[in-house]
């Protein structure tokens, strides 16, 4: 990939291209959207009026704002205010035509974010998760001057979505103590009552989870959409929680097959047909529903992936895409490129190959991305973070980069990954990280068996739970890899346990089975720090000091054991959270990570 003008690099300059995200509109003002931008080199908050094409910067704050919400009537705009990336903050609000932000919700102190829903009538949920209160959910009605508190538990949970009339409230909670697989109560926001509950998680031999999708949009119609897992993988149902009555929703594709993978749906407006969202094998499409007839219809989209889909009250969807070699942009089913980021657009790619690899837990997908040349090359494998996500042929920076540099790029859909069925996902049980590091290893003996892979110069690589994979590859499979590069990762699972935010604990007590109390082998198994004596490739770490799922003590406590080791490391602390949303802190720390790689490789 050549250089472009002023000898800026091709993988420098894919970061610094302006990029735009999905724009929301407001549900009864579809001329007023939402949109996050790099345009000024920080993540920020755009307002466009579409009627104008005015665009208008809504936040500037030096670490950036991505956390953002679109009132119905397109009169507020709602954004989350934390300190300096650290999760932790409060709502406020200003008009979308521009003026002073206030606080949104007078009276609720600081927390980590757990939804927001805002109803047409001017009603507002606000979800907030501490550590002292759990899971709390607070109600305010136009014109009070408070919130009142409408739920509250110590697990985990959210808001769902109020009712088109505002007097129905969808919770997603996890009481049960399952945090992966949420259940549904709906409930009155008179009086905060239970008015239905699904819980496919309580005294079921297999726990199937649930997740809200929305109210109908319509005036009064009461059917909630939802995903759910019954047949081992996402569905989308309608559920009426005034009646109880379920409608099973048949998916069929164009030769009557069952679609494969998992599906999620949303209302067109009008509530008479869904667009449906799949995903498979690392790629995405779009359907159209019609729910009378229970027609599917494609939504034509190129080959790659779709990160977001909205419909538009005209019968249009305009869909954020891109792939491995094409850089996203926001289009229309209208054939239009609907919003584009000014400046030049980025450079592109390397397409992806589809792997299929023998795991001990069955067929393993990995997405492989060859530079120019021939092999055996010098390979890094990016680990995805999650772990219940997974990657995707789609537009990345990071490994673009990789290949610009003469390397080979895996990125492997390890156990514990979505977008291959329940049972794939859920298989990363007790056995956390080990299970996912045997996945990988597979891939990584492919990789060397089949000449792609110089076993020489193999880098292991990840952020957040792939950085925690990282690290504790580094340690389990010592003579497999030559570096580790670990960006925001868990390092010392105790410490993380204990400060870490409630959500990722009882995430964590879902997939060890119990705390650190209860099964301490578990954890010890699953801990990098317990491994760190057999690393023998060179480390390097980034970390966000501001960082609340991957706290910056547990990192320092493995740091600490390295440097007593005598174990050659390098360590980067930023003043960030978990991430950055500054473009020159995103190219500094990857000038950094390939500055440590190519001098440990002498590549």
């Amino acid at each position: 990939m050549s250089s472009e003008k002023n000898d800026v690099p091709a993988w420098e300059l894919r970061f610094r291209a302006a990029r735009v995200s999905l724009p929301d509109w407001a549900d009864d003002a579809p001329d007023r959207s939402l949109y996050v931008s790099n345009t000024t080199g920080t993540y920020q908050v755009y307002a466009w009026d579409r009627a104008t094409d005015r665009h208008r910067k809504a936040t500037d704050r030096p670490h950036g704002t991505t956390d953002a919400v679109l009132s119905p009537d397109g009169e507020w705009i709602w954004w989350f205010d934390d300190t300096d990336g650290d999760e932790y903050g409060i709502w406020r609000r200003q008009p979308f035509t521009g003026g002073p932000d206030e606080v949104a919700v007078p009276g609720l102190g600081p927390s980590y974010e757990a939804g927001l829903a805002l109803g047409r009538d001017g009603t507002v949920v606000v979800g907030r998760s501490t550590d002292e209160d759990g899971t709390t959910l607070h109600l305010l009605r136009p014109g009070a001057a408070e919130a009142v508190e409408i739920y509250r538990h110590a697990e985990y949970g959210g808001v769902g979505d109020l009712s088109h009339d505002g007097t129905l409230l969808a919770i997603d909670h996890t009481e049960h103590g399952d945090a992966m697989h949420n259940a549904i109560r709906v409930v009155a926001t008179a009086d905060g009552s239970t008015v239905a509950e699904l819980d496919e998680v309580t005294g079921c031999a297999e726990p199937r989870g649930l997740a809200c999708l929305g109210f109908a949009p319509v005036p009064g119609d009461s059917r909630l959409l939802l995903a759910h897992q019954r047949r081992g993988r996402w569905e989308p149902i309608l559920w009426d929680p005034l009646t109880g009555a379920e409608t099973e929703l048949v998916l069929r594709t164009e030769d009557g097959r069952p679609l494969p993978g998992d599906v999620s749906a949303q209302w067109r407006p009008g509530a008479r047909a869904l667009l449906v969202e799949h995903e498979y094998e690392a790629r995405s499409e779009l359907f159209s529903y019609d729910l009378a007839s229970g027609e599917l219809t494609r939504v034509t989209t190129p080959r790659g992936t779709v990160v977001g889909a909205s419909p538009r009250p005209d019968g249009t969807v305009e869909y954020l895409w891109s792939s491995a070699a094409e850089p996203s942009v926001v289009r229309s089913t209208t054939g239009d490129v609907v919003l584009r980021a000014p400046g030049a657009v980025p450079p592109g790619s390397v397409p992806v190959q589809d792997v299929w690899v023998d795991g001990p837990g069955g067929p393993v997908h990995a997405l492989v991305q060859r530079p120019v040349g021939d092999g055996p090359f010098p390979t890094v494998f990016e680990v995805h973070g999650g772990p219940t996500h997974h990657d995707t042929d789609s537009f990345a920076a990071g490994p673009a980069a990789w290949l610009d540099h003469g390397f080979a790029v895996v990125r492997v859909n390890y156990r514990g990954s979505t977008g291959y069925g329940q049972a794939w996902t859920d298989a990363l049980h007790e056995r956390v990280g080990l299970i996912e590091l045997e996945d990988i290893g597979a891939v990584r003996d492919w990789a060397v068996r089949s000449g792609l892979a110089d076993p020489a110069r193999l880098v292991l690589s990840g952020g957040s739970w792939g950085g925690y994979l990282t690290l504790l590859g580094l340690g389990v499979q010592p003579d497999s890899w030559s570096l580790g590069v670990a960006a925001v990762p868990v390092a010392d699972y105790l410490t993380a346990y204990a400060d870490e935010m409630e959500a990722l604990r009882s995430l964590d007590r879902t997939l060890f089975g119990g705390t650190p109390d209860e099964v301490p082998e578990r954890w010890a198994a699953s801990s990098p720090l317990s491994y760190v004596e057999r690393v023998k490739a060179p480390v390097y770490i980034s970390a966000g000091v501001n960082d609340p799922r991957c706290p910056i003590r547990q990192i320092e406590n493995y740091v600490d054991k390295l440097t007593d080791l005598g174990l050659p490391h390098e360590v980067y602390r930023y003043d960030a959270g978990h991430g950055s949303l500054v473009v020159d802190e995103r190219i500094k720390q990857l000038r950094l990570e390939l500055d440590f790689v190519k001098r440990h490789l002498k590549v």
